[in-house]
């Protein structure tokens, strides 16, 4: 499965001249490369289905504008940048990635999110960060046996175009993906749209476990 991975936005000489300038300068686009920040704003916006012409309405930056950014032509000015931002749900750090300390994050064990519901015998622990401009979120998962993390009825989890692959540590699963099921072994790997209605049961007398890595944007048609 691939993994979108994007340009660091502030090379260490720009960084320099952002912190030498304090914090009123931070944020200012024109420091930044055109072509990376238009990459950014596609691929917000794509992993987002939002059409140009959408992303206009809720940003109120022409859909002409929109597409001089995203092709590297123009270099927004703060106030544009700004509304872009808003408009795919973002601060403007966020969109410029300013607000990130580096191209590293590292989460310890005892960090991990960790969650769950016992009535169904399903524990969970979120092994990457949360923090904004992730991409790709892995977790590991424990069903008891005749375990379950969801049911048939429960609504999709993840945001339209998202991909999740699944290997299994440990004892057998039985995937349910929109109505069908997929039975897994011990060292199964499957790959599905995760925006679809779907579940892992363990069907047997014995704990299973399994990895999952669900990515933004990247559901083929």
């Amino acid at each position: 499965m691939s993994v979108i991975a994007y340009v660091r936005m502030v090379s260490a000489h720009s960084a320099k001249a952002t912190a030498r300038r304090g914090p009123s300068a931070a944020g200012a686009p024109e420091n930044l490369d055109p072509a990376v920040i238009g990459a950014r704003v596609k691929a917000l916006r794509e992993s987002s289905s939002l059409s140009l012409r959408e992303l206009a309405l809720r940003s109120g930056v022409s859909a002409p504008m929109l597409s001089q950014v995203e092709r590297g032509e123009t270099s927004p000015t703060l106030t544009v940048a700004a509304r872009i931002a808003a408009g795919l749900g973002l601060r403007l750090s966020q969109l410029l990635r300013l607000d990130e300390e580096g191209s590293v994050t590292i989460v310890r064990a005892s960090q991990r999110q960790r969650g769950g519901n016992r009535r169904r015998g399903h524990s969970f622990e979120v092994l990457t960060s949360s923090q904004p401009g992730q991409r790709a979120e892995l977790s590991r998962h424990t069903l008891a046996p005749g375990g379950a993390t969801g049911a048939a009825d429960d609504p999709p989890m993840h945001e339209p175009g998202s991909r999740e692959t699944a290997l299994v540590e440990h004892g057998s699963l039985t995937l349910i993906s929109d109505g069908h099921p997929y039975s897994l072994g011990e060292g199964d790997c499957v790959t599905f749209d995760a925006d679809l209605s779907h579940h892992f049961e363990n069907p047997t007398a014995a704990e299973a476990s399994f990895l999952a890595v669900v990515s933004a944007g990247l559901r083929r048609s």
